[in-house]
């Protein structure tokens, strides 16, 4: 007697090879039957008709910040409706361990645009731990949805040890004590079951709150030497890092390539994960530099280091100055320190500072980065003057210059309008990178890259990549039926699942005899311009906030975690990440 039973759908077992109809059979979270042939229904309380659809293992997204959002909202449903049902949290050198809450939520919420007060507010209300073996099992204990699983953030693990102040003070260097508490401290997670340690080396993050506002992360002012002490721990343990170079130095991203390295009398190799491989629109050589880099650096280091890429048109929009990527510049910095918003318009109106902005602006455009900062294909798409609507900064800039009889450049347009309306009041979009589908093919193809890097609880108003895994086999699907194959649509799946599982240590990624059964059914007829759609939706959780989503509930009929079915065509089942728990933390499996 099966739980569920799956019948007659396409098969995808997550090993890559060609997907073939099959029957599958889940029994006690498992899968215990897979049939050419019908199982006998008997007694099977629920049958699920695939058939035409395919039946894969659920995604993973291995670059969350969920940190948060898990405390009060477990479910973590807009992740879970398009299919994931493994999440990565602790990336990007910060997670929720061992910092005090008030440096936690300073680590956190100007970097990953998320309010303050609901980070503060989470973990004053849903904090039991006192370390990492506490932090995993009140993880484990809440009514989770997906599986989720986590690094230890260096930043945390930094203001841990030597607090928020002294690890964000480029003159202070840890102490000897201090920095064999951080290694006995990464003992402690890994022991716990955590995957591994998240750095960052790129300065364009800052800190929150009143204390040391617009200061950048801690990890950014580690020395090399405090970065090999922990990898050693990692190599010892067979774990990972997950890191970014610094954007301003890029010709130290070699170090990462040293410190994964096999060679040099060491036994093994640290697995790393960087941020990020994209054809951005500043620099059209960068994914070229990266891929044959990294093919380069791991053949000659002996190294396993591989770069995160979001395998879909990177789109990013704003309300007014409301991103990272103003983070670039002082002056940016300087507006986004001001966290009054009248005060901020009065910055953006004032003279002096607009030269200031001017100027920053236009050396840093010379500069490649993720940003092509062109305000010529920035387009509003919402503001209290409607006739704006549609129009890129340029066409204002066109439109004024014809008004006033003079040129105005469209940076100062952009400036004007929102002085006008109010810096919050308008939200403006554009495309950054992935924009070209002949270099995304040959991405998709490169195994020195992996698919993710989405985000996901972050940048709430910002991005929204939450269906990505989607989106990457619809392109594969259609390049299929165009007669240019990429990929094979097994080895598609592939890349979004073991693949990813294999690389971070997880039980997670295959949906074969005797695996969990946590799994996807797609309706390929329904991988169509849904996908691309924009929503919103509020983020009851904290306080309502307007979220950027995108919404296809038609293409995923089924999502099931651990042999349960837990959401059908965006209908979460009852009790669903409040009474219900589906989910574990998945501890790491690789190394001792």
């Amino acid at each position: 007697m099966f739980d569920i039973i799956v019948k007659d759908g396409l098969w995808f077992d997550g090993t890559g090879v060609d997907p073939v109809r099959a029957h599958l059979g889940i029994r006690d979270g498992r899968v215990a039957s897979v049939s050419s042939e019908p199982l006998d229904e008997t007694g099977c309380p629920e049958v699920i008709d695939a058939t035409g659809k395919w039946v894969a293992p659920g995604f993973i997204d291995m670059h969350t910040h969920y940190d948060a959002e898990v405390l009060l909202n477990p479910g973590l449903g807009e992740s879970v409706r398009h299919g994931v049902t493994t999440a990565v949290l602790g990336c990007c050198s910060m997670s929720t361990v061992f910092a005090s809450n008030e440096d936690a939520a300073d680590l956190f919420s100007r970097v990953e645009a998320v309010p303050r007060q609901y980070v503060l507010g989470a973990l004053r209300d849903q904090r039991t731990w006192e370390n990492a073996e506490g932090y995993v099992k009140a993880i484990d204990s809440l009514p989770l949805g997906p599986n989720v699983s986590s690094f230890l953030g260096h930043s945390e693990l930094r203001a841990a040890v030597m607090g928020l102040g002294r690890a964000t003070d480029k003159r202070v260097l840890p102490k000897r004590k201090e920095l064999d508490k951080m290694a006995a401290l990464l003992d402690e997670a890994l022991d716990a079951g955590m995957l591994g340690l998240s750095g960052m080396d790129s300065a364009i993050d800052k800190l929150d709150g009143d204390r040391y506002r617009s200061r950048a992360l801690p990890s950014t002012y580690a020395w090399w030497h405090e970065r090999l002490r922990l990898v050693s721990v990692l190599r010892k343990r067979g774990r990972m890092l997950q890191s970014a170079p610094n954007v301003k130095n890029p010709s130290m991203a070699w170090m990462f390539f040293f410190a994964s390295s096999g060679f040099f009398g060491r036994r093994r190799q640290v697995p790393v994960s960087l941020l990020v491989a994209a054809d951005s629109k500043s620099f059209r050589w960068a994914h070229l530099l990266m891929r044959y880099g990294a093919a380069a650096g791991n053949a000659f280091f002996n190294a396993k280091v591989r770069f995160q890429h979001m395998p879909v048109p990177f789109e990013l929009y704003s309300d007014g100055i409301d991103l990272p990527v103003f983070e670039e510049f002082g002056a940016g910095t300087a507006a986004l320190h001001l966290k009054d918003q009248l005060e901020r318009n009065k910055l953006l109106a004032d003279r002096g500072y607009r030269r200031k902005f001017r100027r920053e602006f236009a050396l840093k455009r010379r500069v490649p980065g993720l940003w092509h900062k062109d305000f010529r294909e920035a387009v509003i798409v919402g503001c209290p003057d409607e006739s704006l609507v549609g129009k890129s900064f340029a066409q204002i800039a066109k439109e004024r210059s014809k008004q006033e009889g003079s040129p105005v450049h469209p940076l100062d347009a952009f400036l004007d309008v929102l002085v006008e309306h109010g810096e919050k009041n308008v939200r403006w979009t554009t495309t950054v990178a992935n924009h070209r589908r002949r270099e995304l093919d040959a991405m998709a193809k490169d195994p020195n890259l992996q698919m993710g890097f989405s985000d996901a609880g972050a940048h709430l108003r910002n991005m929204a990549f939450y269906n990505f895994h989607l989106r990457f086999l619809k392109r594969m699907r259609d390049a299929e039926l165009a007669g240019r194959r990429v990929l094979t649509m097994g080895q598609a799946v592939r890349r979004l699942t073991s693949e990813l599982g294999e690389f971070f240590g997880l039980e997670a990624g295959y949906l074969r005899v005797g695996d969990r059964a946590d799994f996807v059914v797609i309706d390929p007829e329904r991988l169509d311009g849904s996908l691309e759609e924009y929503h919103e939706e509020p983020a009851e959780f904290f306080g309502g906030l307007p979220r950027m989503v995108r919404r296809n509930d038609e293409t995923v009929p089924v999502v099931a975690v651990g042999g349960q079915i837990v959401c059908r065509k965006g209908q979460f089942e009852e009790g669903y990440g409040a009474q219900k728990q589906t989910g574990r933390y998945l501890r790491a499996v690789q190394g001792a």
